[in-house]
């Protein structure tokens, strides 16, 4: 469960509405060139995420790592947030009523969001909008790339209102960060402008706000075009490698190479080299 615990940026509380909300989708799908774009669509409450959202965003994840015509996947926020999290409003609700799907959220969504993401067989972009807290900073994390508008902010959050990480913070933040600056910014909750993200390691990039949607769109469809057997086997090979010792990470780089290897996209990289002519891939 992830609520956080002020107003990021001078705005109204995380997760509050700060009006109606407004009609349509609460999560938008546009497909083009190959390219997934899922953006959370509740700015009014910056794109906090409610049981509806949570379960719209778990199920597209798995629709667009299933769709063979998706080749990259970018996650965004609409207005000026990425992300806040859980909705605060819902949460209140649901824990004034004792309703037990409070805490149903964390394996009946948040956790499938995060091992979905994992386990994409295909780049995830995460295009920082905004602001970025809680569960919003764990879907961040998850991310191959993290290309951050120069205005965004991020915020872990969770420990303002006495509650753990989720969505896999505590295992993707240490990993970006190291253990010791990660404890620090869970701890103390602070916010991280767009320059100190990059300087520690979670922003991929940093971008001008008016170039932002370009320069995302420029990376996601270089991306899309590229060896997608190739960048699900790297995602794979570093998440293993995590976690195991070289000796078996080393075996598994090696069936992996197999893998790749007797892929139409090596034999057609390896004919565009001879031909000085550049490759096309066609992700199998």
């Amino acid at each position: 469960m992830t609520v956080p615990a002020s107003a990021p940026a001078g705005g109204p509380s995380a997760g509050r509405s700060a009006g109606p909300v407004p009609s349509g989708p609460t999560l938008v799908r546009t497909d083009a060139d190959g390219v997934a774009t899922l953006r959370i669509n509740r700015p009014d409450a910056l794109n906090a995420l409610d049981t509806p959202t949570k379960v719209l965003f778990r199920d597209t994840l798995s629709e667009v790592a299933r769709d063979p015509a998706v080749r990259c996947v970018v996650i965004t926020g609409t207005g000026r947030a990425f992300c806040v999290g859980q909705d605060l409003r819902e949460h209140v609700t649901l824990q004034r009523r004792a309703d037990p799907s409070l805490w149903r959220t964390v394996p009946d969504h948040f956790n499938p969001i995060a091992m979905t993401l994992a386990g994409m067989p295909k780049p995830v972009i995460a295009a920082i909008n905004g602001v970025t807290a809680g569960a919003g900073g764990s879907i961040a994390f998850a991310a191959d790339l993290r290309i951050v508008a120069a205005s965004a902010r991020f915020t872990t959050a969770f420990a303002g209102i006495a509650l753990s990480a989720d969505t896999g913070t505590s295992w993707w933040l240490p990993r970006l960060v190291g253990p010791t600056r990660a404890m620090e910014l869970l701890l103390t909750g602070r916010t991280l402008d767009a320059q100190e993200a990059l300087d520690l390691g979670i922003a991929t990039e940093v971008v001008p706000d008016e170039k932002f949607q370009e320069r995302v769109t420029e990376v996601a469809v270089m991306l899309a075009a590229g060896p997608t057997l190739a960048f699900a086997s790297i995602r794979r090979a570093v998440a293993f490698s995590a976690t195991h010792d070289l000796p078996t990470s080393l075996d598994h780089e090696a069936r992996l190479m197999e893998l790749t290897g007797a892929s139409q996209d090596h034999a057609a990289a390896v004919a565009a080299f001879l031909a000085k002519a550049p490759p096309q891939f066609q992700g199998r």
